[in-house]
């Protein structure tokens, strides 16, 4: 039977996703995950790198996993083929909130709401993270937007990514994060370590406390993924960096000829364009993973013939 996959065009599989086109509901969405994730990391024992906060793709869009309440679990998921977010419990409750223009403060109330009426009891510090001029969920009537072609193009996009990020995180034997979604940054992220402690991080990063940075960075990294973009950077974009950046870093050469390194962003960048472009997409992302790390573990000194699966 033909591969499905290779046998449909990379403008299905890599839909057009310009920030300009959908910054409002870019912006609904990003704030909306911001409180479902919080449900989570108030929740979830606490895992290092705040891995207990993430977020995960699934055939139908972003989801929680498990939460831990009491002796039952429950878990949050946006669906974006039916535009629903779908609370599920172990103890057989199901309740769907339809995925439609509404404000953070609705969206925020019904959940809670029908969270307290499921018998589930969580509270959540309410002050978005990592955006600029936050406003609590529960006064934020601004962003109110929710397009369900792009929300669900940019869940297309993490599909695929994800597909291939998970091929390449199988290449490493050691410490790896799995392929998840941070709310924060909204971004989906796989992050490999060597298994050396890191110098503690300077901080600084806007809109983030330094104390959060540290733990995320408290070992030696090298880390990929894809953002949608925002700011200055108006369209999406793979990134690759490493922590700390070993010396030579911004000049080693990676794959493919499309990639470079942003003074800007101060790690590697793939355009998501080249990629739509690209007559095998799989193996330009591959490459590009690939080569960024070969980069940070090459300049490193990392042990590679332990860490990495041999062929």
């Amino acid at each position: 039977m033909a591969d499905p996959v290779h046998n449909t065009p990379s403008s299905s599989l890599w839909p057009s996703l310009p920030v300009a086109a959908w910054q409002d509901t870019y912006a609904t969405l990003h704030l909306w995950t911001q409180i479902v994730g919080k449900i989570r990391l108030a929740l979830a024992p606490k895992l290092n790198h705040w891995w207990h906060s993430t977020l995960y793709v699934t055939p139908r869009g972003l989801t929680t996993a498990a939460i831990p309440d009491g002796f039952r679990l429950f878990e949050i998921s946006f669906d974006f083929l039916a535009h629903n977010l779908r609370i599920e419990t172990s103890d057989g409750l199901t309740r769907n909130i339809p995925l439609a223009s509404r404000s953070v403060a609705d969206f925020y109330q019904t959940l809670m709401s029908t969270l307290q009426e499921m018998g589930i009891s969580v509270h959540i510090w309410t002050m978005p993270q990592e955006v600029a001029d936050p406003i609590p969920f529960e006064q934020d009537h601004q962003h109110a937007t929710y397009d369900p072609e792009y929300a669900q193009r940019l869940w297309q996009i993490l599909v695929q990514t994800h597909r291939v990020m998970t091929v390449f995180r199988s290449r490493f034997l050691g410490k790896s994060s799995p392929v998840h979604f941070f709310w924060g940054s909204f971004d989906l992220a796989v992050t490999r370590f060597s298994g050396q402690v890191a110098p503690q991080h300077p901080g600084g990063i806007p809109h983030m406390a330094d104390w959060v940075t540290r733990e995320a960075y408290s070992h030696e990294v090298s880390s990929c993924g894809f953002w949608p973009g925002g700011g200055t950077v108006t369209e999406p974009i793979f990134y690759a960096y490493a922590y700390p950046a070993p010396e030579g870093f911004r000049d080693y050469v990676i794959q493919p000829p499309e990639a470079f390194f942003s003074a800007d962003l101060q790690e590697f960048v793939l355009p998501y364009a080249a990629l739509q472009q690209a007559s095998d997409p799989d193996a330009m992302l591959l490459a590009f993973l690939q080569s960024t790390y070969e980069a940070a573990a090459n300049l490193a000194h990392w042990d590679r013939a332990a860490l990495e699966l041999s062929t």
